[in-house]
């Protein structure tokens, strides 16, 4: 299934999308909840009635007609993963680590495909990064490898973008990865069981109509399975938290000169058996600064 967020008469609600349409859960399954943190908390019941109404087709509305949201508006946690191909690690000239570099990404940074990320005011040194997202269906800890497929609810499209800067200016790289608008995500969620093995997915990002990633996630460091363990090592992984795997070569930084992005670039990254997320880059504007 594919499962996304959207917005259709000032309403926000979740649906599945089943080709260029969307069932509205809310309309055919109103005891179901309408965020999707709350939709995956509700476990494999509400999953199933989900299913349901996909496959009975009622109360669905052309994709064209909604304005389809980050899948997670607001995640408990986004956590991401440095120099994960090994690639990337190459063009970067650093050493390949030894376990998983983790640092996090603000779930304020969380951000709709097909709406304008910030070129920020306080730097110019804007990259992309394309990332294969791995959601979290369920509460847990401690979780082994062989059993981390039972806690993933589906996986989604990251555009891991970084002020690269500011994210040299600490080794924890939260600023630089955090600023607003700068974790798009989506177009849906799809579930696990219909993507299949993810570390066989093809990967590929343009810049302005120009391929600068194409990769597969079999080339992953740390794979997905992994990555669960790690994490769930330390702190309990909840419904909603989102895990962004790390991005191959073809950023951005790589390149001599660098590549950065400017205003009214178009960065578009596209996952095999997932989907495509698009996003222009716009200066950051004025009004987004607030003082009550």
């Amino acid at each position: 299934m594919k499962l996304a967020t959207f917005t259709s008469a000032q309403s926000t609600r979740i649906g599945v999308v089943v080709d260029d349409q969307i069932v509205d859960l809310v309309a055919v399954a109103p005891e179901l909840p309408r965020d999707m943190v709350a939709f995956l908390e509700a476990g494999s019941a509400a999953l199933d009635a989900a299913h349901a109404a996909a496959e009975a087709g009622a109360h669905a509305l052309p994709l064209a007609d909604v304005t389809l949201e980050a899948p997670i508006l607001r995640p408990p946690k986004i956590l991401a993963v440095g120099l994960n191909y090994a690639d990337h690690v190459a063009e970067t000239g650093l050493d390949t680590p030894s376990h998983p570099i983790i640092f996090n990404k603000q779930s304020t940074s969380a951000h709709a495909s097909g709406v304008p990320f910030h070129l920020p005011r306080a730097s110019s040194k804007l990259d992309y990064e394309g990332e294969l997202g791995v959601v979290i269906g369920r509460r847990c800890r401690h979780v082994p490898k062989d059993r981390a497929a039972e806690v993933i609810a589906g996986y989604t499209v990251i555009n891991d973008v970084t002020v690269r800067d500011w994210q040299a200016r600490a080794p924890t790289m939260t600023m630089g990865k955090s600023f607003d608008t700068h974790c798009p995500m989506g177009p849906w969620i799809v579930t696990d069981d219909e993507v299949g093995d993810p570390h066989a997915l093809e990967l590929k990002t343009w810049v302005n109509g120009e391929l600068r990633q194409h990769s597969n996630t079999k080339h992953l460091i740390f794979g997905v399975f992994d990555l669960v363990e790690h994490l769930s090592t330390a702190f309990t992984l909840e419904p909603g938290d989102v895990i962004s795997t790390g991005t191959p070569s073809g950023v951005g930084i790589g390149f001599r000169p660098r590549k950065w992005l400017v205003e009214g670039d178009v960065v578009r990254i596209a996952i095999e058996g997932i989907g495509e997320i698009e996003n222009v880059v716009v200066a950051e504007p004025e009004s987004t600064v607030r003082i009550d």
